[in-house]
């Protein structure tokens, strides 16, 4: 059922009942989505939170010089938007594209709201979402400023081995905020 992993992904926080359930699960629009198609181009609105049922995507920022920066990754059971600008209906200040062909499923934000208004336990499951979220940037922000790059590529590839393998060089130095030649360069030392 193509339900169970996002109700499974529900449940690491939250119990719902049978009319709970039905009611999200109302709300949800599946997608598939092809490689290198956009989610979420900047300047968009950006209306969909999005949830990855498989597949990979990645959020990044376009520089002012066209340079990509990789802000996160998003695989399966992942979360992905451009949050600040979900939840106050702006235009988007990132990009989100598929890394590889992916099936997702998709909340509005007008569902989002009714949702959170027609089952207050929802409040929870984001809020939990969203303190992961910022614990996780904060931690990354304190590893930009405090670690090397060859610190910073060993933790990557510790904390997200799945990622590490779906993703490119090219996208793991955008997101490491290093350069490709550098990375293959801390590559070829830890071998």
């Amino acid at each position: 059922m193509k339900n169970d992993l996002i109700l499974a992904n529900v449940a690491k926080h939250i119990t719902l009942d049978q009319d709970e359930v039905h009611y999200f699960t109302s709300l949800l629009k599946y997608r598939e989505v092809e490689k290198g198609a956009s989610l979420l181009k900047e300047e968009d609105v950006c209306t969909t939170l999005s949830y990855v049922h498989s597949g990979a995507l990645r959020a990044y920022y376009l520089g002012k010089y066209g340079k990509e920066s990789t802000i996160m990754f998003a695989i399966a059971d992942w979360w992905v938007t451009d949050m600040y600008c979900f939840l106050n209906c702006l235009p988007a200040m990132t990009y989100i594209e598929a890394i590889e062909e992916s099936y997702i499923c998709q909340l509005s934000k007008e569902h989002f709201d009714q949702l959170l208004a027609e089952v207050p336990k929802f409040e929870r499951f984001f809020r939990i979402l969203m303190q992961n979220a910022y614990t996780r940037e904060q931690l990354r922000i304190i590893q930009n400023l405090s670690q090397s790059a060859e610190e910073r590529y060993r933790n990557f590839l510790q904390k997200y081995p799945l990622i590490a393998q779906q993703v490119t060089q090219k996208q793991i130095a955008s997101y490491l905020g290093i350069t490709p030649e550098f990375l293959s360069s801390i590559r070829k030392n830890l071998n």
